[in-house]
């Protein structure tokens, strides 16, 4: 519900999966969540059908997408509420399907710039992903869109998790391809996130 220019960021995010033919969104939330019920509703308003998934405590990024295993296709996109990730999802989608991979992860290269580089690549698939310990041959970190497959979901028995044990799971398996991408990211995460996608996403408008 963070404003960006008069709108909350979350419509930023709706135009962005419209634009990448995904109509349905199962949004996970917890705290203060009916804020975005009473803006948002079911999203038809918005052109989609949004689907609520709540917490009642917290669960971490991999237990709130357990929590909303009841609502999920047998394979989806995953993303983050507080980025704004410009890709081609549908052409990230042909790779994933063309590799018959078990999951796939999009990736940025980003050498230890500003933060860790968290993701070891070798031929085309993840072999490691670490935030907290990253090897320096690292040279790749999460860009933020990512598919996974349903029947992985209950395969961690913890409540309470990362979304990245999920990740480590099918590197385990050698079955997680990545999907390098030049395009920067934006999140508002912080104040000068929030400044520059302002900045960004102006010049945008402005351009349609």
């Amino acid at each position: 519900m963070v404003e960006i220019n008069g709108r909350p960021f979350f419509e930023y995010q709706i135009d962005l999966c419209k634009k990448n033919g995904v109509s349905e969104i199962v949004l996970c939330v917890g705290h203060l969540w009916e804020q975005i019920r009473d803006y948002f509703g079911d999203g038809k308003r918005f052109g989609v059908k949004i689907i609520y998934s709540v917490e009642n405590e917290r669960l971490d990024t991999g237990g709130a997408l357990k929590n909303a295993f009841p609502y999920l296709d047998n394979e989806f996109f995953v993303t983050y509420g507080d980025s704004y990730l410009d890709i081609d999802w549908q052409a990230l989608s042909h790779f994933y399907k063309k590799s018959r991979a078990e999951g796939l992860m999009s990736v940025l290269q980003y050498d230890w710039k500003l933060c860790h580089s968290q993701v070891l690549i070798e031929n085309g698939y993840i072999k490691e992903f670490s935030k907290g310990n990253p090897r320096p041959e690292a040279k790749f970190m999460e860009y933020g869109v990512n598919i996974l497959k349903k029947n992985i979901i209950n395969k961690i028995p913890e409540k309470k998790f990362p979304l990245g044990h999920y990740f480590n799971l099918l590197v385990k398996k050698g079955g997680l391809i990545a999907y390098e991408t030049t395009y920067r990211f934006y999140e508002i995460g912080c104040h000068e996130g929030k400044e520059t996608f302002e900045k960004y996403i102006s010049i945008i408008t402005k351009n349609f």
